[in-house]
């Protein structure tokens, strides 16, 4: 069986990627970024090829005070479409072809004529569910929406119609594209695994304070308002909150007027300081109010870290409310408040809840779990007969 990928980047797919060549299955994995950032990634050169030009120079131009984003969006866009069309003149026959959301329109019609199957592959809700989600955010907030992309939702739904199947990490993913009208049989939930190489338990969190870690990025989409009106409100003597994350440019101007005392903004974290940071927390909170699945709460749980998350982040596929972590509704202060006070008040509890989430990570087996339900997939997509081994 041959599988070929295409993804924005990196994300997940160099993941499943290495789960594919691992068993004898990735023809090869095509992406945006260039060989110089993709060979630290441990694949062979020859597994791995770059279209770089359009997304490197959007990259290193939004990080110029002089870029316009309207500029910005349609580099974007021409990204997406050169690569599709970049990939389509590059691509062999394969089995399949699984491309990352908004990636292979005409690379996925191309592999279907040739006799494979194409699957897109969505980290996140249904496109214009998660737009509908947001664009209410903004206006409970008032704060001004950015530049909207009509183009993406065309495009995302023009893309769900062709594939065979729509991939996605979490429950919660799944019903968003039922709700907006896409065959539940065609939409398989695959949770993201964690490297547990990477993220371990180091260290114990201290004793004489209540220390609380976001991460992710600073958005209203992450529902940070809500998590900085709760943690006003924990009763502790000594209690700080880290938001470890870049901060979304829209978001600052709301932030001077929430409540940030006793909070401290890192920016982003490399992955060993984030680690670090996650075992000597003793509480990860995602108040997210829209999400696929967030990678860190699988990280954070991995440091001996508990999660409390909203319904809207995925929880539910990792981990049982109540046993190594808790779920709340989204947008729900009082929920937060609740939580954050139970275990800053309950150290046995902590404990208990972490100890539960170690054991709980070590039974999805780092990216392997993962890696194992794609491949299952695959063969029943493709009518392969799977392996006997």
């Amino acid at each position: 069986m041959q599988i070929a990928l295409a993804v924005f980047g990196v994300y997940h797919h160099f993941e499943l990627a290495h789960q594919l060549h691992r068993r004898g299955h990735l023809q090869k994995i095509y992406s945006t970024w260039p060989w110089a950032r993709l060979k630290r990634e441990s694949l062979p050169r020859s597994l791995v090829s770059t279209f770089p030009l359009l997304h490197t120079t959007d990259y290193l131009l939004n990080h110029s005070r002089f870029y316009p984003p309207a500029i910005s969006s349609k580099m974007n866009h021409w990204n997406t479409i050169t690569f599709d069309h970049w990939t389509n003149s590059q691509i062999a026959p394969c089995d399949a072809f699984i491309a990352i959301s908004g990636a292979g329109l005409l690379t996925g019609k191309k592999v279907q004529t040739n006799g494979g199957r194409f699957i897109c592959d969505r980290g996140s809700t249904h496109q214009r569910f998660q737009e509908n989600i947001v664009a209410d955010e903004y206006r409970r907030w008032n704060v001004p929406q950015p530049l909207t992309k009509p183009h993406i939702a065309i495009r995302e739904e023009k893309i769900y119609s062709l594939a065979d199947a729509i991939t996605v990490p979490s429950t919660v993913a799944q019903r968003s594209f039922v709700a907006m009208g896409i065959p539940a049989e065609k939409v398989h939930v695959i949770p993201y695994g964690v490297r547990l190489d990477q993220f371990t338990r180091t260290e114990d969190p201290p004793q004489n304070s209540f220390e609380v870690l976001f991460a992710g990025q600073v958005s209203l989409r992450k529902g940070i308002p809500y998590l900085l009106q709760a943690f006003a409100r924990l009763k502790h003597r000594s209690k700080h909150l880290t938001i470890a994350g870049a901060i979304q440019d829209n978001i600052r101007t709301l932030l001077s007027t929430l409540p940030t005392d006793n909070v401290v903004f890192t920016g982003a974290l490399p992955q060993s300081q984030l680690a670090k940071k996650m075992s000597t927390s003793h509480l990860l909170v995602l108040p997210s109010i829209e999400e696929g699945l967030a990678l860190v709460q699988g990280q954070a749980m991995a440091c001996g870290c508990p999660v409390l998350a909203t319904t809207a982040t995925g929880a539910e596929d990792l981990f049982t409310d109540g046993q190594q972590g808790f779920i709340v509704p989204d947008r729900d202060v009082d929920a937060l408040t609740q939580r954050m006070q139970q275990i800053a008040d309950d150290p046995a509890l902590q404990r208990k809840l972490s100890e539960a989430g170690l054991l709980r990570v070590k039974t999805l087996g780092g990216w392997d779990q993962y890696g194992e339900t794609w491949d299952r997939l695959l063969h029943q997509l493709t009518g392969k007969p799977l392996d006997p081994d």
